[in-house]
């Protein structure tokens, strides 16, 4: 029988844990930690899953497609609209990568620290 593990955290690297933590609180509506400060921040999922921001003295943002400092992990999100919430979250201040591998199936952005993630169509 194989462990019953569940997910309760995901941390992610950076340069500055308080301004992450501003852009995923604006870009998901998640409730801020309260013990949230400059060296580690987070926010709460009402299923319980936390996201945390740790802060990491010289930090490398990951190169995309390129992987001379790999990605390592991305985020998927899912929207009504990809392109409305494209033009919301690079006004929050993430970025468009050139290559685009999803066509009109997917979109690949960056978070303010250089994090990939990508937008998905919510399936009706």
């Amino acid at each position: 029988m194989p462990l019953q593990m569940k997910l309760t955290a995901i941390t992610l690297d950076c340069p500055t844990p308080e301004a992450l933590v501003v852009f995923y609180r604006q870009a998901t509506g998640l409730e801020l930690h309260p013990k949230s400060n400059r060296d580690f921040a987070g926010l709460n999922c009402d299923d319980g899953l936390f996201i945390g921001f740790q802060r990491v003295d010289d930090y490398q943002a990951p190169h995309w497609p390129d992987q001379t400092v790999p990605q390592q992990f991305h985020l998927d999100f899912e929207v009504d609209d990809l392109d409305e919430a494209e033009a919301l979250l690079l006004a929050l201040g993430a970025a468009k990568p050139e290559y685009q591998p999803g066509g009109d199936r997917w979109r690949v952005l960056t978070d303010p620290a250089g994090h990939l993630f990508c937008l998905t169509r919510r399936e009706v």
